[in-house]
């Protein structure tokens, strides 16, 4: 036994309880400011919290994570069943919307653009999973962000994050403004108009969809209106003008896998062989008037519009199932006149998104 070392120890112990309580004494009357001069953790010892840690405050910037430190780390959404919040149940789409990138795109004249892209990626999550880590689906993504896009390279990216997340179904849609110079009705001045498309790959079950959206934009003369306008000038001598507004369809094709590709082009020059009152980018006097000519020979109803866009899908063998959705954003009504068709069994559905044609507003 070493009883001097025991002596010893006691009477240090002594010495730091008698400093302590002088520091508490001296506490009592200092500021609070006062107290925080003091080391850090002799201060949080006189505020009776000397259980809590002292943080360090200053950003480690040289800090290097290493596999031993990342195996530390919590990683909540692989968590286990438990962990699970409300119902337990299948999840048919969870993942991320609208993150950008620019993305290379091809032309049907061989050339490529490159398009401010925004991507939404998604996949279906297990009902005994508590969760995915989305930050895989754009890893995924930059893996391919480099090449130039098609389908075929979307479909290499959905293989990748659905191997990464360990899903069944997934699916992935790029949205973009592809523009295409066009011509003046007589002018000879051409200018660029931009067309929403969207790009939308899905897998279901087993099975793979390619599909494409596209928003094309067009005058619509109501015919009723230009009757009666005809009628008042004939009967009466009475000038008037019939009614026309900008409308707009969205048109949505599945693509038929066994034929060959179908350009964003194509499904453009479709549309205006529907509807060839398209909107027009560059106007003079004699093309503003070329426009009234061209639309009192092409004056439609919203019930037209679909069946003539269905008519130009119909025709081409590169498309499968198809829905037009058409807007005729009115201007004699305080209200517009819609109309949706569909065939085949991909587009069909009883109950509608209640914001669908509040989405088919273009404004300049």
């Amino acid at each position: 036994m070493n009883i001097a070392s025991d002596i010893n120890a006691e009477k240090a112990r002594d010495t730091a309880r008698q400093a302590l309580e002088t520091l508490r004494r001296w506490a009592e009357g200092a500021s609070a400011a006062e107290v925080a001069s003091l080391d850090p953790t002799l201060a949080a010892a006189l505020k009776g919290e000397a259980s809590y840690p002292t943080f360090e405050r200053s950003y480690p910037a040289d800090f290097k994570v290493g596999d031993n430190y990342k195996a530390t780390m919590p990683d909540l959404q692989n968590g286990p069943t438990s962990l699970i919040r409300g119902s337990q149940q299948l999840i048919q789409h969870v993942g991320i919307s609208n993150f950008r990138l620019p993305i290379r795109f091809h032309t049907r004249d061989g050339g490529d653009l490159e398009l401010q892209t925004s991507v939404t990626g998604s996949v279906s999550l297990d009902a005994e999973k508590k969760g995915i880590n989305m930050s895989r689906i754009m890893r995924s993504f930059y893996r391919h962000a480099e090449s130039t896009f098609s389908f075929e390279v979307m479909e290499a990216v959905l293989d990748s994050y659905k191997a990464d997340l360990e899903s069944l179904d997934a699916r992935i849609q790029m949205r973009y403004s592809f523009p295409m110079k066009i011509e003046s009705l007589r002018s000879g001045l051409s200018g660029y108009q931009y067309y929403d498309i969207a790009l939308e790959l899905v897998e279901h079950e087993g099975r793979r969809k390619k599909i494409i959206h596209l928003d094309y934009v067009y005058s619509s003369t109501c015919p009723c209106s230009l009757e009666l306008s005809e009628h008042a000038r004939q009967t009466r001598g009475q000038l008037a003008t019939p009614h026309s507004q900008r409308s707009v369809a969205r048109i949505s094709v599945l693509l038929d896998p066994t034929q060959e590709i179908l350009w964003f082009e194509d499904l453009i020059d479709a549309c205006r062989r529907a509807v060839p009152t398209e909107t027009q980018v560059m106007v003079k006097r004699e093309d503003e008037q070329a426009f009234a000519e061209l639309n009192a020979a092409n004056p439609i109803f919203v019930e037209d519009a679909a069946r003539l866009f269905c008519e130009q899908l119909l025709a081409d063998v590169r498309i499968s199932d198809f829905r037009v959705v058409a807007s005729h954003q009115e201007s004699l009504h305080s209200h517009d006149a819609i109309s949706i068709l569909t065939e085949g069994e991909t587009f069909a559905a009883q109950s509608l998104d209640p914001k669908l044609f509040s989405t088919l507003f273009h404004v300049g």
